[in-house]
């Protein structure tokens, strides 16, 4: 087997490689600038967390890039312009995201989910067949987020975590090489959030991976790069003890940068 490059700051294969850059974002809610003229460039291999106060414009970014809500500036994915272009669209690209609240198909098994994510293209009636082999994407997919053993279970008996997996794994069958996942360790376990973060350090060997997240131990842990919002700007960017020792992000934390501790510091 051929050993995987681990995460890390900056990407880990180089500029050659699948990326995404994003210039001058900027959402625009009735005058009111949720995101205002965020820059980001995110390359294969780095495990990216995106911090930052309630309303500092973490997950609107991520609706941005996505296509859920309109915005100005520039986003590309290797090259390929996805602002402007409708949800499906971007999906097809290869861009995948996860909400707070995993969206599986609680009444099919893992393997069904998996396989309807798999063929997107196919007609309702090829994909609740049942299929007499397993694709080999699906199988690998069940492996990296494992559920191999579950394969058989209907996706509503699964834990809160093992549905969080489910859904990464639906996004990984579908070919998206920059995922985008909105607090995934959300109400989960200690334990959960260990196989969580291991599962992320796997995936994002070979993607490109933004975290939206509260969890400033759980950033800490795992983390390879880490991006600060404020108040919809960027203002920090850098490895976990370069945005820690940040007056600017000590103050947003704290009120004021003179304070001793912050929660990046000592946890929330």
């Amino acid at each position: 087997m051929t050993e995987v490059a681990e995460p890390v700051a900056g990407g880990n294969i180089g500029m050659g490689t699948e990326y995404l850059e994003v210039r001058g974002l900027t959402v625009d809610f009735d005058g009111f600038k949720a995101v205002n003229e965020v820059d980001l460039t995110l390359f294969q291999g780095d495990l990216r967390f995106l911090i930052g106060p309630n309303g500092a414009g973490k997950t609107t970014v991520i609706d941005a890039i996505t296509g859920l809500v309109p915005a100005t500036g520039s986003i590309s994915k290797s090259g390929a312009d996805l602002l402007g272009k409708k949800v499906h669209q971007i999906a097809r690209l290869g861009v995948g995201r996860t909400f707070q609240t995993a969206s599986v198909f609680e009444q099919l098994t893992v393997l069904q989910n998996l396989d309807i994510a798999a063929g997107a293209g196919r007609s309702w009636w090829t994909l609740l067949r049942r299929r007499k082999e397993v694709l080999p994407a699906i199988e690998e997919a069940l492996e990296t987020i494992g559920l191999t053993d579950l394969a058989d279970r209907p996706a509503g008996v699964l834990a809160h975590g093992q549905k969080q997996w489910l859904e990464i794994g639906m996004l990984l069958v579908q070919n998206a090489d920059v995922l985008l996942l909105d607090e995934p360790v959300a109400g989960m376990s200690g334990e959960e959030r260990e196989e969580t973060g291991n599962l992320l350090r796997r995936i994002g060997s070979s993607r490109t991976v933004v975290v939206v997240e509260h969890d400033m131990d759980f950033m800490r842990a795992f983390a390879t790069s880490v991006t600060v919002l404020a108040r919809g700007r960027v203002i920090a960017e850098g490895s976990v003890a370069e945005v820690q020792a940040n007056p600017k992000v000590q103050e947003v934390y704290l009120g004021t940068a003179a304070a001793g501790t912050s929660d990046l510091e000592a946890g929330e």
